[in-house]
């Protein structure tokens, strides 16, 4: 079965999800042929009237190494051992740039990225990218030090976030839940505008999240699209179920690895700043 941008636009309007400002996590490939590809599922939402917006994260880009003044303890680093940084990383990101990690990403932000007048956040490890009628007014708040804005004004706005063919481990709102509970964020660098080394806020380890399916079903709804299943959650009530399940439970989000350094460090509060 091949999926179009017709049947896309079906589930949004089925979904209640028409004019809205969505947040989306997308495999595609759980649609099993789908015509067009990412861009079909982008023109969908816009010919909806939403507008779409997605994490566009770019570590491998512009990643760089701590000065010394930015190693906090309980921050989920072994500083021995930053095996995810390019040493001597020059690059300075600006909100221009389309650079984004593929792999972890998907295709999904790469075309939200590339559609003309798409406008992106002011982060340089994990901005989000959102394009329609709303998208500068979701992203505009976004800074190295405010990484969760974006989720934030779509709370405001009472957007949704739309998991499509993929599960909680995905779901970067949680993050956001993490810090309305009481976390801080880890702090990772990047070049800043002048090319000396910034703090910037980002998120710890997602392999947990499942465990919070019973908070997370209170904001859910369910469609599906061809062969994908979409789960799709109520921003504003899933930041509130997931927080408050946070601040009872702290180990709740902890994945299954006893010695994980970053679910150690932030479920018990985050780095000491």
């Amino acid at each position: 079965m091949t999926v179009t941008k017709k049947d896309i636009m079906e589930t949004i309007k089925k979904s209640g999800l028409a004019k809205k400002c969505v947040c989306a996590h997308a495999s595609l490939k759980s649609f099993g042929e789908i015509k067009g590809g990412a861009d079909a599922v982008v023109a969908a939402f816009l010919e909806s009237g939403c507008t779409l917006m997605a994490p566009a994260f770019s570590y491998s880009d512009y990643a760089v190494m701590p000065t010394e003044e930015y190693k906090y303890k309980r921050n989920g680093a072994d500083y021995g051992n930053l095996w995810w940084i390019k040493h001597g990383n020059k690059a300075v990101y600006t909100q221009d740039s389309n650079a984004i990690d593929l792999k972890d990403m998907g295709r999904l932000p790469e075309a939200v990225l590339n559609t003309e007048g798409r406008v992106r956040g002011d982060h340089p490890l994990c901005s989000f990218a959102a394009t329609g009628p709303y998208a500068a007014e979701l992203i505009k708040s976004q800074k190295p030090l405010d990484v969760y804005a974006p989720l934030r004004e779509l709370a405001l706005f009472e957007g949704c976030i739309v998991l499509i063919g993929v599960g909680l481990t995905k779901l970067t709102a949680i993050h956001l839940a993490e810090q309305m509970a009481g976390r801080n964020m880890f702090i990772r660098w990047a070049n800043g505008p002048d090319g000396k080394v910034i703090p910037a806020e980002c998120g710890g380890d997602s392999d947990g999240f499942e465990n919070l399916k019973p908070y997370a079903a209170q904001a859910e709804k369910k469609a599906a699209c061809g062969q994908s299943q979409w789960r799709i959650f109520d921003t504003g009530k899933l930041l509130k179920s997931a927080a408050r399940a946070i601040i009872m439970q702290p180990q709740i989000t902890h994945c299954a690895k006893k010695d994980c350094l970053r679910c150690n460090d932030m479920t018990a509060g985050g780095p000491l700043i």
